[in-house]
């Protein structure tokens, strides 16, 4: 049987609560230019600027998450097909140990 538009929207509707219970209010100052861009990007796309400044940032967190550089050490750490695989001595090991306190600590709270 299909998904009723009733089902569907319930759905949407827990969701976008589950969403909303995850968000936090963060104040920040920007440029001034930079406020002109997102209050034009949240013109252009019918939302609020909050709303632009949430997914721009949410974005480039996962971007850098993503780019993060990996840097080998001089310790093996495991041999793979052969190879040795050096510790990560850049910035992700210690980003890594801060988000798990972080989220650790949250979760405590």
């Amino acid at each position: 049987m299909p998904t009723s538009h009733v089902s569907r929207l319930l759905e949407a509707l827990e969701s976008k609560a589950r969403q909303q219970e995850s968000l936090t209010e963060l104040n920040v100052t920007i440029a001034r230019e930079d406020q002109i861009r997102l209050e034009a990007l949240a013109s252009a796309f019918g939302l609020t600027r909050e709303e632009v400044c949430s997914s721009l940032l949410h974005s480039i967190l996962l971007e850098v998450e993503e780019k993060m550089p990996y840097r080998p050490g001089s310790k093996v750490i495991r041999i793979e097909d052969g190879d040795p695989i050096y510790e990560d001595v850049g910035p992700m090991p210690r980003y890594l140990e801060a988000k798990r306190k972080l989220e650790k600590d949250r979760d405590c709270a």
